[in-house]
């Protein structure tokens, strides 16, 4: 129901990329990624505006994720009627933000989502009940860090139950660091070191929004990083290329 969550899991690398509402969603979906993620915070798309996009990736090997622009019930709960299966909430600084996060997530009695009947595509149940539960395991969730506050509070959030992936936010944590946009400053790269190791400890994904310049995921791999938002338009440009040359 929700192979992202399968893969990490099994201590499997998760590769996605990202796409707006008129993205070619479903081509992308297809295309071997992960996941596709949905951007809300930083984009001119809003989330009910997101419905067909989101639609196109049913049945498609890509799983979609919203991020939301806030920490707020009615944006997660807009998200997740859509048919999202995974949901990242910016800025989350401290176990109580990630413990409304989870709870705006989940449905009763994990949670106090409310309910819009069955959304997404989950499956085939016997009951409600069988669909709520299937739904609050397989719901992939992933607050943001990305201030100081979050990462001195990282072993308390990480300790909160439901929590799938910690997501850096890599722009945001560098600037809150007081080394913005310094990707490989030893302060930046020691807040990398602590954030995979305290997500190895705890048994839950690190991941990285966008790979930053002068980093590889190869070194973010080793630094026990799991989950990457990847650019795809180059990748496709490549293969556009390669087919073009094999005509001409």
């Amino acid at each position: 129901m929700n192979r992202v969550k399968d893969m990490l899991k099994a201590g499997e690398t998760a590769v996605g990329t990202t796409a707006g509402a008129n993205s070619e969603a479903r081509f992308l979906a297809g295309s071997g990624f992960d996941f596709i993620l949905f951007d809300t915070q930083h984009s001119t798309d809003d989330i009910k505006g997101l419905a067909r996009a989101v639609s196109a990736t049913r049945g498609a090997q890509a799983i979609p994720i919203i991020r939301v622009g806030d920490l707020r019930p009615d944006q997660i709960c807009y998200a997740l009627d859509i048919g999202a299966k995974g949901i990242i909430v910016p800025m989350v600084n401290t176990p109580e933000e990630a413990t409304d996060m989870v709870k705006w997530c989940k449905y009763p009695f994990e949670g106090v989502r409310s309910s819009a009947g069955m959304r997404g595509e989950w499956g085939e149940f016997k009951s409600y009940r069988e669909y709520m539960d299937a739904v609050n395991e397989q719901l992939l969730i992933i607050p943001m860090i990305e201030t100081q506050e979050a990462l001195d509070s990282i072993v308390d959030i990480l300790a909160v139950p439901g929590i799938d992936v910690l997501l850096v936010g890599p722009s945001d944590l560098s600037i809150n660091l007081d080394v913005p946009l310094d990707y490989t400053s030893d302060t930046y790269q020691a807040a990398l070191d602590k954030i995979g190791a305290s997500c190895q400890a705890a048994g839950v994904a690190a991941g990285m929004f966008f790979v930053p310049p002068g980093i590889s995921p190869a070194q973010l791999k080793d630094k026990g990083f799991s989950f990457f938002t990847l650019p795809w338009a180059g990748w496709a440009s490549e293969g556009i290329g390669k087919g073009l040359a094999s005509v001409r």
